[in-house]
């Protein structure tokens, strides 16, 4: 029989707030999971039956034993702060875009492009570094603005 590297052994506190929480949390979040996982293996179920039943992979299940083991109860319920990436352009420069963006577009040009804004930021020193078309694309997409139509609303031409 293979020796277990992280074994869960609730407190009787520790295992009725753990139902509870099954009980009053939405079933499918990762929270409920985690909890199924710290209660079916205090119960002595293998890591393999325990993934099956929770439906969640092998690795998620040892993961959680061992932040039981090593840090608790709440980090093993919890998953750590996802910090995600800074944003390119502060409300300053996003303004300055649609504001572009509903101005007169260029000799020859019926609308402006995502490329185009984005070069003309950088050309007129709105930002420091170029951005990708796909970053103002993302500005532009939080706004009810229709770059294809001639009167977008925006102002009377």
């Amino acid at each position: 029989m293979p020796v277990r590297k992280y074994v869960v052994s609730l407190s009787r506190e520790e295992r009725s707030a753990l139902e509870e929480l099954i009980q009053h949390e939405a079933p499918r979040s990762r929270r409920v999971k985690h909890a199924k996982i710290l209660l079916q293996s205090d119960l002595g179920q293998s890591a393999a039956k325990v993934a099956d039943w929770v439906r969640v992979g092998h690795s998620t299940v040892e993961r959680t034993r061992q932040r039981y083991a090593e840090e608790g109860l709440e980090a093993a319920l919890n998953d750590k702060p996802r910090p995600g990436g800074t944003p390119k352009l502060d409300g300053v420069q996003q303004a300055f875009v649609i504001a572009l963006a509903c101005s007169e577009t260029p000799n020859g040009q019926e609308r402006w492009s995502m490329q185009m804004l984005a070069d003309k930021i950088v050309a007129l020193g709105v930002v420091a570094e170029p951005v990708s078309h796909d970053t103002v694309r993302r500005v532009l997409k939080k706004t009810r603005l229709n770059r294809g139509l001639k009167n977008n609303g925006v102002s009377p031409k």
